[in-house]
């Protein structure tokens, strides 16, 4: 049977339908299972391979176990998206963090891929760490210290400090991070908190890392959706 359509009609559907299309479609970076999708850098495993491994998968998190030292990497290189992390100290709270635009291997300290660090360290959620990139903030000065200290590399002053310290839930409770990278702008949100905002990257896409370092953190959530 034919079906005539006004005009208004079909300019409704037409509409319907592009806004579907433009939807960004969100990508399960941990599928809950396995660590498909991602791959490790553990120094500790070129001489012996036998070393444990530092990430694994439990009861459908994904837990990085803090030790031996290293970095669970996406084998695929992102840009222009928000990436939201659920997570919590399982053990002891201590150290971890995301790395965004990552991208030479053991940049520094034959450890650390190039990158922008977004800290997870306890009581320091959402610093930015500059790991042979760079990245500016309002207040640098106060934020990062004296200008001529500045770098990225060795000994240089490479911790930009985040806006609030009280945005974590008390250690053992799971925490929201959301991360916007949106061309060479970054933001932070913890637990809905602003917590950093930095401009001027020298890096604009990159593959996305989680630490070991030193503490045992459990994830539950790492997804990402691509910014329109």
């Amino acid at each position: 049977m034919f079906v005539k359509l006004s005009i208004a009609s079909v300019l409704t559907m037409t509409l319907f339908v592009s806004n579907l299309a433009a939807e960004s479609p969100t990508i399960e970076l941990f599928n809950g299972l396995d660590l498909s999708g991602w791959h490790t850098d553990v120094p500790a495993k070129d001489k012996d391979p036998s070393v444990p491994d530092s990430f694994i998968v439990r009861d459908g998190l994904l837990v990085s176990l803090g030790t031996p030292r290293g970095h669970l990497i996406t084998d695929k290189v992102y840009k222009d998206y928000r990436l939201e992390v659920e997570y919590r100290f399982s053990a002891k709270p201590g150290n971890c963090g995301v790395l965004v635009h990552a991208s030479k291997p053991r940049r520094l300290y034959s450890m650390f891929p190039q990158s922008v660090e977004v800290q997870m360290q306890h009581l320091q959620a959402g610093d930015f760490w500059c790991i042979g990139e760079d990245i500016t903030v309002p207040n640098m000065v106060e934020r990062r210290g004296p200008k001529e200290n500045w770098g990225v590399d060795g000994k240089k002053t490479r911790r930009i400090l985040n806006l609030t310290d009280d945005s974590e839930k008390p250690a053992g409770e799971w925490n929201k991070m959301v991360i916007e990278c949106e061309g060479n702008s970054i933001k932070v949100w913890v637990n809905g908190d602003l917590v950093n905002h930095g401009t001027g990257a020298t890096a604009s896409e990159g593959q996305i890392a989680i630490q070991a370092e030193g503490s045992e953190v459990e994830f539950r959530k790492i997804e990402l959706t691509p910014l329109p």
